[in-house]
């Protein structure tokens, strides 16, 4: 497998489990400062890797009306100073191709949302930045459609690679999670990270936003370590109920430390297996 490089991090077969970890959408300054503050102490007890997880703008939200960031520049501000202030690398999504140049200056790892994931040349400008690539597998496709991806991505030079399971449709507003895809998908040679907390969203499920079902985020968080993964990516808000975007489907902090002991767990029990 190949090993990822993120900062001082390794990320891969072998290496220690990684969190991909934050808001859905950087609301401000002090709240992500909080949450990034959090969670980096908590993945150092536990001796789990940690990176910031935060968009600066929600290009897909629901509705039109629906909060989608402060904008790119601020947005960016917010990610940068979070880098700066907490001494993490800083992951966030991009959803066109001339968004890249500005973006990677700001962060240490760029990401594909699930909608974009087969886009040719947004693929080819993340892979083109010299940052690690981290996409989402598309709602739409088969686990090993991802391949394709990863092809584009290779052919673009990119070898930092993850990629993402984060439910499949199944049905109107509703997702389910085939576990055999995580093994298919890390088949490809590239690590694989299991989106905890968007795999129980219910997309357009409360008519005007998505609704989520955070109750089975643990279980399914424990299926997924137990089939093999190398990092766990989660929604986390201090005041899920306030959550500007994804709030149905984030976990507050005692949820998200409970969440992040038992993958660690059977993570590590999995890797003695292996």
């Amino acid at each position: 497998m190949n090993i990822v490089k993120i900062g001082k991090y390794e990320v891969g077969a072998g290496k220690p489990l990684l969190l991909i970890g934050g808001p859905c959408v950087a609301e401000g300054e002090a709240v992500c400062l909080e949450i990034a503050a959090f969670l980096k102490e908590a993945c150092a007890k536990r001796g789990v890797q940690y990176v910031f997880k935060a968009s600066f703008d929600k290009a897909n939200r629901s509705s039109g009306r629906s909060f989608r960031g402060n904008g790119m520049a601020k947005g960016l501000e917010i990610l940068r100073t979070v880098r700066e202030k907490m001494q993490v690398p800083v992951l966030t999504d991009i959803h066109e191709s001339e968004q890249v140049p500005e973006v990677a200056k700001s962060v240490d790892v760029l990401q594909i949302p699930a909608f974009l994931s087969r886009q040719t040349d947004l693929l080819v400008a993340a892979a083109k930045s010299g940052l690690p690539v981290n996409v989402k597998k598309g709602q739409f496709m088969a686990p090993e459609d991802m391949k394709g991806v990863v092809g584009k991505l290779e052919d673009a030079g990119c070898r930092n690679i993850m990629l993402t399971e984060r439910g499949a449709s199944f049905g109107y507003h509703n997702l389910v999670v085939d576990m055999r895809g995580l093994q298919t998908m890390r088949s490809f040679g590239y690590p694989v990270v299991y989106d905890a907390t968007h795999s129980v969203q219910l997309p357009g499920g409360l008519g005007n936003a998505s609704g989520g079902q955070r109750e089975f985020i643990p279980v399914l968080s424990r299926a997924a370590a137990a089939a093999g993964i190398d990092a766990i990516f989660m929604e986390v808000h201090p005041n899920p109920a306030k959550a500007l975007s994804d709030g149905p489907n984030s976990l507050d902090f005692a949820g998200a430390e409970k969440v992040l002991d038992e993958v660690k767990a059977i993570h590590e029990l999995v890797g003695k297996m292996q």
